[in-house]
């Protein structure tokens, strides 16, 4: 371990470990030759009967696992097991600062140090522990909540889904900011296919109220009628000079970049291509689209003389269908990967809330595709013979 490195991880342990400053902190990515054991890893204080906790939340691929450790020895131990994992970057909000290193490829440690006050929430009710509080103005203006600012039981639904959503948001941006990116004074930030806005306005909210940044949101939908309801929200809410509509296409409305972050939520069929296309080209640095509806390859399947043995498979309409979802977002997840992006694809809520519950999470990075993950790309697509839709918007690799 270099010297730089080792000395900017003592400089995160001392604030992990300061039990009346911290507020929060983050750690992801990878150093060159490490293998982290997790994802991603949050940590917060918490009050809980027994006395004030580390709370530490560590996400693998699909899932995340929580824990609570006592100030001390405990909390000691698992913040030295934690820095030891070989992670990328930290992250640490303090009541008076914040403090992050990142370690580029060249194995070059980068130390931001800013001064900045934050309030500490320590609560662990697991029903107060929200990012969209109930309370917000736009959950009201958009019906989801009554005058009283409770969840209506009709829309219940779809306050989860805004709550879950803007959870996956403040990681994706946690996380670029960790890495050095999304530094620009003012952010950008586009929303596809926007329809009724609920996640347009959950967005500036938290990117405002929540963190505190001076953010442009801008929603586009091919409907008129949501153009104008939308903007006499914003409106009603005093947001119009930061959150303007316009009606369009997703792939032909005129919104000239830079964008910073790119979103897509429930875009049908190709339209989710549109979408990741001009998010690409934007070269926004992050990108999240919750797919909906994958017509255009399960069309293709059907349309296929499928590869031996998996004609068991697409023999059956329900199975073949699942198999043309599957084969959608992969082949996504590859060309995001191949146009420069670290991809995950996720669970976006829980399928009783929706069944289009996977959201494509996209982190800028530069770093293409390998060319084993090329070779298998090309491999999949010439042994089903497919011809994605997305693939064809972007152009063959370089």
């Amino acid at each position: 371990m270099s010297t730089e490195l080792a000395t900017a991880r003592q400089d995160v342990r001392q604030r992990l470990l300061d039990a009346e400053h911290l507020v929060r902190a983050s750690a992801g990515g990878v150093v060159r030759g490490e293998r982290p054991r997790w994802r991603r890893v949050e940590l917060r204080p918490v009050e809980l009967k027994d006395g004030p906790r580390l709370q530490v939340v560590a996400f693998d691929q699909t899932q995340s696992f929580t824990s609570n450790y006592a100030w001390g020895d405990d909390a000691e131990q698992i913040v030295t097991e934690l820095l030891a994992q070989g992670f990328g970057h930290w992250h640490v909000t303090s009541t008076d600062s914040e403090l992050g290193y990142r370690v580029n490829k060249k194995g070059r440690v980068l130390v931001t140090s800013t001064a900045a006050s934050h309030e500490r929430a320590t609560v662990h009710d697991r029903d107060k522990q929200r990012l969209v509080e109930p309370s917000a103005p736009f959950l009201q203006a958009l019906g989801i909540t009554d005058r009283s600012g409770a969840v209506k039981k009709t829309r219940a639904d779809k306050y989860h889904q805004v709550e879950q959503f803007v959870r996956h948001l403040d990681a994706a941006v946690a996380d670029a900011r960790a890495a050095g990116r999304l530094g620009r004074p003012r952010l950008r930030v586009v929303d596809l296919g926007c329809g009724n806005a609920y996640l347009t306005f959950a967005t500036y909210q938290h990117l405002t109220v929540g963190l505190g940044l001076s953010v442009e949101v801008v929603g586009v939908d091919v409907k008129e009628q949501s153009r104008r309801h939308n903007s006499e929200v914003a409106s009603r809410l005093g947001w119009a000079s930061d959150v303007n509509f316009i009606e369009g296409t997703i792939s032909d409305a005129e919104v000239a970049g830079p964008v910073d972050i790119t979103l897509a939520l429930h875009a049908c069929d190709t339209a989710t291509d549109d979408a990741l296309a001009r998010g690409i080209r934007w070269q926004s640095e992050l990108v999240l689209a919750a797919p909906c509806c994958h017509h255009d390859i399960q069309r293709q399947l059907r349309a296929a003389s499928p590869p031996e043995p998996y004609g068991m498979v697409t023999r059956h309409g329900l199975l073949r269908e699942r198999w043309g979802d599957v084969f959608t977002d992969a082949i996504r997840a590859h060309l995001l990967r191949r146009s420069g992006y670290r991809t995950d694809v996720v669970e976006f809520v829980d399928s009783q809330h929706t069944p289009r519950n996977l959201l494509l999470r996209a982190h800028l990075t530069g770093s293409g595709a390998t060319a084993e993950q090329e070779a298998e790309y090309q491999e999949l697509v010439a042994a089903w013979n497919l011809r994605p839709h997305l693939a064809g918007l972007l152009g063959p690799a370089d």
